[in-house]
């Protein structure tokens, strides 16, 4: 698709330097280069030697520690006539590890992702996949029963799926003014 020359629009090297400028306020002119020449190193960095500033096998795997904060879960929620369902990926969870719980229209789904710990593992190249504790909490849209007549919750093929009898609601009344 061809692009036309607006000048409401950030033209793509405008956008990228737009980022890259570290004042975020300065727009560059059509006729500037869309790259600032590159920072000098600080000072202890342009005298460390080389092998200092490879990555280190030794505890760091370069990524920030995410503290005590679960992973979030994924969820779809919708309603029929008469059901709400909420569907959750937990492919890879027992059912031992996970939790469901409800309490004042507040639905809670936790567990632990347990695998991809391997004792063998030297070095990791790349980690994309969460591992450990996970947790969601969700206030449902519509009133439903919370019976256990009127929950079910079922895991099959890696997809939790809780589903709620919904509680009839009368529609509301009009009340002529006179």
């Amino acid at each position: 698709m061809a692009r036309k020359t607006n000048d409401d629009m950030l033209m793509e090297d405008e956008l990228a330097a737009a980022f890259l400028e570290d004042d975020a306020t300065t727009m560059l002119e059509p006729d500037e280069p869309a790259l600032a020449a590159p920072a000098e190193e600080p000072e202890e960095l342009a005298d460390a030697p080389e092998e200092a500033l490879e990555p280190s096998d030794e505890g760091d795997d370069g990524w920030e520690d995410s503290g005590d904060f679960p992973g979030q879960l994924a969820v779809d929620v919708y309603e029929t006539a008469d059901k709400l369902v909420i569907k959750a990926r937990t492919a890879g969870i027992k059912k031992s590890d996970l939790n469901v719980s409800i309490h004042d229209s507040i639905l809670t789904i936790s567990g632990v992702l347990s695998g991809g710990e391997d004792d063998q593992t030297t070095r990791w190249h790349i980690q994309e996949c969460y591992w450990g504790e996970f947790s969601r909490t969700i206030a449902l849209p519509v009133q439903v029963r919370e019976d256990e007549n009127s929950v079910k919750a079922e895991l099959r093929d890696g997809v939790l799926t809780i589903t709620f009898d919904k509680e009839k609601v009368e529609a509301p009344k009009v009340i002529p003014i006179q």
